[in-house]
């Protein structure tokens, strides 16, 4: 989108084109950051000066909008996949937690792994706890079903 002349923005945006003018901007250009058909958000460019974009210069912002395209979707892959490996880590180690637990509660209780699940999970219940808690607690010793 190019608004070669900001001040038509008038009667549709009169708060943003009197601060692009005070800020000495005259035309404004917004170029589309794109994957594929989803528009991410928008590379505009201000002018001090009326006018439009020539040809060559639609090509080097429209680089620039794709490297920025890609910068942005780079970033937000690799903090998502961080979150989930943070989340896959803590799922890792509350399992750990409980089958230690379990253990425990198999031995102390002279009872099998899965009956020991059951008590794990019938006190965390009863009390209103997260299992892992309640492993936790066990682990350490300090809580004794």
């Amino acid at each position: 989108m190019a608004i070669p002349d900001l001040d038509v923005l008038a009667p549709a945006w009169p708060r943003f084109r009197a601060g692009a003018l005070e800020l000495g901007f005259e035309s404004m250009h917004s170029v589309p950051l794109r994957l594929q058909a989803t528009t991410i958000g928008s590379l505009n460019l201000f002018w001090d000066r009326l006018g439009g974009l020539g040809a060559e210069d639609l090509r080097t912002v429209q680089a620039l909008a794709d490297t920025a395209t890609i910068g942005i979707l780079q970033e937000r892959a690799i903090r998502e996949s961080g979150v989930a490996r943070a989340q896959l880590q803590r799922a890792l180690s509350s399992r750990v937690l409980i089958e230690q637990a379990k253990g425990v509660v198999a031995l102390t209780h002279t009872v099998d792994m899965e009956e020991a699940f059951a008590i794990l999970r019938q006190y965390a219940r009863d009390n209103g706890q997260r299992l892992v808690e309640v492993a936790e607690q066990v682990v350490n010793r300090t809580l004794d079903l």
